[in-house]
């Protein structure tokens, strides 16, 4: 996983929450959490799930993410003094408890570029989920080929900043189709600014065979395939990798706390 700018830089993270808001992936996982009394928020950006969740309604919430810059807004966020914040590695990140229901959204998934760096996600969901807990991510679907309309003629696109006004964004993309890495580049410029603010971004598009195989080995077990966030379930061509479930039956892996105390 690559450091990304977007992420860790203040002046690019600021950003983030023009085109990553609450949309049909937080309703569901607000859903599931409806009946949880803990939530594991891996991924958490900027906060705006866990935020909200914890100011909505008598649940324990964790949001964990590697990038300060963003969890610098998260702590701002109303409802964010309620939510414990947690700047770590998911690949690592050992809390020695469990919870009801562990979610990575946003296709946060897809920064773990090799297998290797995936089975460590899924153990890490794992190691954190209450033998009936859930857990659910996200993962674009290869055979859509997304990346294609990444180009800057496709994703041009005129933004409305609160605070600094309207922002010209685009991105550029390549793809290695022996890896099926994709590398873009996300670009802002600011009306009436000179400064273009720019970011570097590799994300892997692993197919719904692979995650499947590594969540096995996690001890994981998928209860249904999604194909997107309104539920339909999941097909070839669905734009989404989806998996909901738990741990497998007699699942409960312990490993040796590495970060605990963030």
């Amino acid at each position: 996983m690559a450091e990304d700018g977007l992420y860790g830089d203040p002046d690019l993270a600021r950003f983030y929450d023009l085109e990553n808001g609450w949309a049909d992936d937080l309703d569901y996982c607000r859903d599931l959490a409806r009946s949880c009394s803990s939530v594991l928020d891996l991924g958490c950006g900027t906060g705006l799930f866990a935020a909200k969740l914890a100011q909505q309604g008598p649940v324990e919430v964790v949001g964990v993410d590697p990038a300060k810059a963003m969890l610098d807004i998260a702590v701002g966020r109303p409802g964010g003094e309620r939510v414990r914040w947690i700047e770590g590695d998911a690949r690592e990140l050992r809390l020695d408890r469990r919870f009801d229901l562990v979610v990575l959204t946003g296709h946060a998934f897809q920064v773990f570029l090799t297998d290797a760096d995936r089975a460590a996600v899924l153990t890490t969901i794992a190691c954190h989920l209450a033998p009936e807990g859930r857990f659910v991510f996200d993962s674009r679907n290869p055979r859509v080929q997304a990346w294609t309309k990444w180009t800057p003629d496709c994703s041009r696109r005129r933004l409305d900043h609160p605070e600094i006004g309207k922002v010209e964004a685009w991105n550029d993309v390549s793809h290695d189709p022996t890896t099926d890495v994709v590398a873009y580049g996300t670009y802002y410029k600011v009306e009436g600014g000179e400064r273009v603010y720019a970011s570097h971004s590799k994300i892997a598009f692993p197919s719904k065979m692979q995650i499947a195989s590594l969540m096995g080995a996690a001890g994981l077990m998928v209860l249904e395939w999604l194909g997107d966030w309104s539920g339909r379930v999941f097909t070839p061509t669905s734009p989404e990798i989806i998996p909901v479930g738990r741990l497998k039956t007699g699942s409960f892996p312990e490993l040796p706390n590495r970060l605990g105390n963030g």
